[in-house]
């Protein structure tokens, strides 16, 4: 790859790029001594916190509901799932980046809890 066509003033090549002259100077000098040095380097982030055997054991966790962690509903939510996770695994996480983690690597979905009277009278409703 070309950094500056022929014709291609360096003074215009840095205001197109948003840098100063002398980088681009710089990137000329290593395109002729060194090409590698110009190459895309990865960045590939932060690792993710938990791994793939990880999930696997915290969605048995999440499938044993959340009365057998110690919760006096079965109602999981994030805040009890980053719970979870802390306990298991002794990772921190927001509860905002456990929804994440829950709906993208183990493509569970957020769900509301259906509401019922409590004078309702079950044995008649099924008849």
């Amino acid at each position: 790859m070309q950094l500056v066509n022929q014709g291609d003033h360096p003074d215009d090549v840095a205001h197109f790029l948003g840098c100063g002259r002398s980088s681009v100077y710089t990137w000329l000098k290593l395109q002729r001594q060194a090409p590698a040095e110009l190459a895309a380097k990865p960045h590939p982030g932060r690792p993710p916190g938990l791994d793939a055997g990880q999930l696997v054991r915290l969605e048995e966790l999440l499938l044993e509901g959340a009365k057998a962690h110690g919760w006096r509903t079965q109602l999981w939510t994030a805040a009890r799932v980053a719970e979870v996770i802390r306990r298991h695994f002794g990772i921190s996480y927001h509860p905002e980046h456990v929804r994440k983690i829950v709906k993208s690597r183990l493509h569970w979905t957020s769900q509301k809890p259906q509401k019922k009277a409590k004078e309702r009278d079950q044995v008649v409703i099924d008849h």
